[in-house]
């Protein structure tokens, strides 16, 4: 009794804290909720009611523009939505009605050109006279007829990165139907039993949010969020994405003879596998519509093949039944795409939670996501890099590599001619994970637009000139891939006087440009992306006989618990030729790294990064 007093004592706090932080909210925040209310009546067949009300103010001009435009996502097929009430009220405290024609519905933009996902739609609401101190009033309902997932439930949310004066969540249910719920930053009233419907109630108010830090993971795994669910654990929200997509056409005469003609060729299963998964996703057009939006059951694979498009649950389908064709064993796996890397303690869908899934291949100990058409068979997309992966067959929780290899070789020769001017090539050849991702970009790109990649590779080094790309072969769908640059460069030294010369090893996209990435921020206090790799650089500069080395940069090796580094500068008087090689090994182990990490990384890092923009001293005769 006494612990059950303090736990409700310490809610009543927090919550008496929160309302004081949240009334004195920053004035210079945009925009902020000023209230929220949504309430969800659910059946028990899983179908529902969802009535909202939000009332936003505009604090800034940029507020304005953030608030005075609303859209209401539903799927037109199972759903319906009502504007109950919608208007806005000056900084004079006048209402402005928002009229029939402000509100419209438009196709979501995902789903443009698939016929099969065009029920996806959004209401949009234009409110009028909005200005700064202006607020805008939404009420909706909304009724589902078919549930995600039959005879369940389940809600995710997170909040915007705006001040939250209030919001109040209202989940209403079937008694014999308990809520789940893992709640952070959400406060949970006791749940009202009454009539047979249970009645489970979360309040939540923010004054401020940090800024999000670059390259930090998703706000979700770290800051407040509420999942809801039906669902007791990820065994049984496995079975009913299981049950969902039993397929008897799967086996169909038209899958087997596709997946024969394909790997007739191939001489096991990996190549088997590769063959197949290259096939779907350079035919098999990737409509995304994150899985939970509307019902969880993909298309019949009959109709994904003879479409030829479909969303991550068509993809997994129809791959899933040319591998188990060629006899190669495989399993859907739901995952959490994008960049939170951590699921919720009860399972759901939702843009925090599982939202995408792939495909396991357990005699090959790989995970495919054909969706990602720009990836190589055997490597992942970053954003399903290093997260746990929920196996529909055996309902098991598993986790994606924390790693994959990439490696980047660069070779650079520049010559200086007697006005400063140069002649230069250079050759870059990627492997690993961004091999294919640089090749697809290629072999998609037109010739005007390679021009504009190799003037961009330029300017993105702080060089000015001019420069023809070539590559290896775009055809390939595995492997390495080489481009090379060949060109002129404006005023690398000047011909009389002193030039402080930079000593690049690369262009663009090298360790210099890494380790920029890394130290975009001071500090941090974010859990944050930390992508490792090998890079091998070497540069040669030739200069005109007229000009003189005066200063070299020193030598520098060091080692850390994420690093290798070492850069060598050499000058052979005889020749003016500078030879300048820089090797880093950057290696985390995972792919999230914590606050704790970049402090122990900083030192390291500020030393590298000095050394990548170190210069050489020419003078010209007689300067």
């Amino acid at each position: 009794m006494a612990r059950s007093f303090l736990v409700r004592l310490a809610c009543v706090l927090a919550c008496v804290y929160a309302w004081s932080c949240a009334s004195a909210a920053p004035a210079d925040d945009p925009s902020t909720i000023v209230s929220d209310e949504h309430a969800f009546v659910v059946a028990a067949d899983g179908s529902l009611t969802e009535e909202d009300a939000t009332v936003l103010r505009a604090n800034t001009s940029a507020g304005v523009d953030e608030i005075a435009q609303r859209y209401v996502w539903y799927d037109k097929s199972v759903s319906k939505v009502e504007i109950v009430e919608a208007y806005s009220v000056d900084a004079n405290g006048a209402r402005h009605d928002v009229s029939p024609d402000q509100m419209r519905d438009i196709q979501e933009p995902r789903s443009a050109g698939a016929p099969t996902f065009q029920d996806a739609k959004l209401r949009a609401v234009i409110f009028p006279a909005v200005g700064i101190g202006s607020t805008v009033h939404l009420r909706f309902r909304k009724s589902q007829a078919a549930a995600v997932i039959p005879g369940q439930f389940n809600y995710f949310v997170e909040p915007g990165q705006r001040p939250v004066l209030q919001q109040r969540l209202v989940f209403d249910l079937p008694a014999d139907k308990p809520l789940y719920a893992d709640a952070r930053g959400y406060v949970a009233e006791p749940p009202v039993t009454q009539n047979g419907r249970t009645r489970y109630a979360f309040e939540y108010r923010r004054a401020h949010f940090a800024r999000i830090e670059h390259g930090s993971v998703g706000y979700a795994q770290y800051g407040d969020r509420l999942m809801v669910t039906t669902f007791p654990d990820y065994a049984s929200f496995a079975k009913s994405y299981r049950d969902a997509a039993a397929d008897p056409g799967a086996s169909d005469p038209a899958i087997r003879a596709l997946a024969q003609s394909l790997t007739q060729n191939d001489t096991d299963d990996r190549a088997k596998a590769q063959t197949l998964y290259d096939w779907v996703r350079r035919h098999v057009r990737y409509v995304a519509m994150f899985i939970g939006q509307s019902p969880a059951v993909p298309h019949r694979v009959t109709e994904v093949l003879a479409n030829r498009y479909g969303d991550c649950k068509d993809h997994v389908a129809l791959y899933g039944a040319l591998l188990d064709a060629a006899g190669i064993r495989n399993e859907p796996a739901l995952i959490g795409l994008g960049s939170v890397y951590a699921l919720p303690s009860v399972p759901g869908y939702g843009s925090g939670a599982i939202n995408h899934i792939i495909t396991w291949l357990p005699d090959l100990n790989v995970y495919a996501d054909s969706t990602a058409a720009s990836v190589e068979f055997g490597f992942l997309p970053l954003a399903d890099m290093d997260r746990p992966a929920l196996l529909v067959n055996t309902g098991a929780l598993a986790r994606t590599p924390p790693t994959q290899s990439l490696t980047r070789a660069a070779r650079l020769q520049i010559d200086v001619g007697p006005q400063g001017e140069a002649n230069f090539a250079y050759w870059v050849e990627d492997a690993g994970w961004s091999a294919e991702i640089e090749r697809m970009m290629l072999r998609t790109a037109t010739a005007q637009r390679r021009d504009q990649i190799a003037a961009d590779r330029l300017r993105f080094t702080n060089l000015r000139g001019a420069a023809a790309l070539t590559t290896s072969d775009v055809d390939a769908t595995s492997g390495p891939f080489a481009t090379t640059l060949r060109g002129t460069l404006d005023d690398i030294v000047w011909p009389t006087g002193t030039t402080a010369l930079q000593a690049l090893s690369s262009l663009s996209g090298g360790i210099a440009t890494q380790t920029r990435n890394w130290l975009a921020e001071r500090t941090r206090t974010q859990p944050y992306l930390c992508i490792g790799g090998s890079f091998d650089e070497v540069s040669q500069i030739t200069l005109p006989r007229q000009m003189r080395v005066t200063e070299m940069p020193d030598d520098l090796e060091l080692t850390s618990d994420f690093f290798r580094y070492r850069s060598r500068y050499l000058l052979d008087p005889a020749t003016n030729v500078i030879q300048i090689t820089r090797t880093l090994d950057a290696r985390f182990g995972r792919q999230v790294c914590s606050p704790g990490d970049y402090q122990a990384a900083l030192p390291a890092l500020r030393k590298i990064e000095r050394d990548t923009q170190a210069q050489i001293i020419v003078k010209a005769a007689g300067g």
